[in-house]
């Protein structure tokens, strides 16, 4: 199942559905913290398309399948 060509933006508003907060920033790098334990970091780059092997670290990172993920998208 293929991926979507997303934006960082688009990637942090998925992530917030999740329960994903935004942390900080430092530069172009989106820091996002999961409000719960075990309270996570993900870092996002807030760049206007996100490469297939980026998409699929956050994923790894976050622990999300590509179907939870797709999910969130909607």
């Amino acid at each position: 199942m293929r991926l979507p060509v997303l934006s960082g933006k688009e990637v942090v508003k998925a992530l917030a559905k999740r329960g994903y907060e935004i942390d900080h920033q430092t530069g172009s790098h989106i820091i996002l913290r999961e409000n719960q334990d075990p309270f996570r970091r993900v870092t996002v780059p807030n760049h206007k398309v996100i490469v297939p092997g980026t998409l699929l670290s956050i994923l790894r990172k976050a622990e999300l399948s590509r179907e939870e993920f797709l999910v969130l998208l909607k």
